[in-house]
């Protein structure tokens, strides 16, 4: 297979899985199994895509963004509010991705990390959506700074390949009292700063490894993700208002599960 057609396969993964507490990360490495796309560049290839699908936000929350942006300058309190809950829930993850970038990298090379985080993670949230408590906050702008604080640092646990950052953060939100459509919403909205830092960073740290064929096969995987996430990001609070979170984590469960199995015996 070409890493033209890797890049595209792997960046349609990405996009689809990128809003959903299934871990893209994890998809991207267990298809980079499948696929033969294993080597050195291939970690930097799979965080940078990452911010593909997140530019996806930009575009559908656009007049979100716009509002905010022109509030600041008038210093409103909401647009404020806004942005002081996107920055204390990204500050964590900024210190800690630093100082663990190493780990993380040799974490990405291990598939069955991966394989167990599914499993774990999928019965995690099967028990945790039972002990939602009472619903105290409906916008991004109520959330208390304490709070926004306290979801960073549970974004933090998916750096952990397999553990899905929007699943880390929108189940943390709904723990502490976030509406189950705002919890999500402040994880799509958390997710830009979080995965532009980590692609700059990962691209900066990994600039030695990458040949302008692997910068090609970035940008490809990178578009790729952003037309397909434009696609998922509002079927999926359309789904998870309906639903809630219990099919995405039985089929964590079963991936996982498989994932195992192909790993022990291959």
């Amino acid at each position: 297979m070409t890493d033209t057609w890797v890049a595209i396969i792997l960046g349609i993964v990405e996009g689809l899985t990128e809003f959903l507490p299934v871990s893209s990360t994890g998809h991207l490495i267990l298809g980079g199994e499948l696929l033969g796309f294993t080597d050195n560049s291939s970690v930097a290839f799979k965080i940078a895509i990452q911010f593909g699908a997140i530019m996806a936000v930009l575009l559908i929350y656009w007049r979100r963004f716009f509002d905010v942006a022109a509030g600041l300058l008038k210093v409103q309190p909401g647009p404020v509010a806004f942005t002081r809950n996107i920055l204390l829930g990204f500050a964590p993850a900024l210190i800690i991705g630093v100082i663990a970038y190493d780990a993380i990298r040799a974490a990405m090379q291990t598939p069955q990390i991966v394989a167990i985080a599914l499993v774990v993670g999928g019965v995690l949230i099967l028990v945790l959506e039972r002990m939602v408590k009472n619903v105290r906050f409906h916008a991004v702008e109520d959330i208390p700074f304490r709070t926004a604080l306290s979801i960073g640092l549970i974004q933090c646990t998916a750096m952990l390949p397999g553990v899905s950052r929007s699943g880390a953060t929108i189940m943390g939100g709904l723990m502490m009292g976030v509406e189950r459509k705002t919890a999500a919403e402040f994880s799509f909205f958390l997710a830009v700063p979080t995965m532009l830092a980590a692609t700059v960073y990962a691209l900066w740290k990994d600039r030695a490894l990458l040949s302008m064929d692997d910068l090609g096969m970035i940008g490809i995987g990178f578009f790729t993700a952003f037309v397909v996430a434009a696609a998922v990001v509002k079927a999926f609070v359309a789904i998870v208002g309906r639903y809630g979170f219990a099919p995405f984590a039985w089929y964590r469960i079963i991936v996982g599960t498989v994932a195992l199995i192909w790993l022990s015996i291959r």
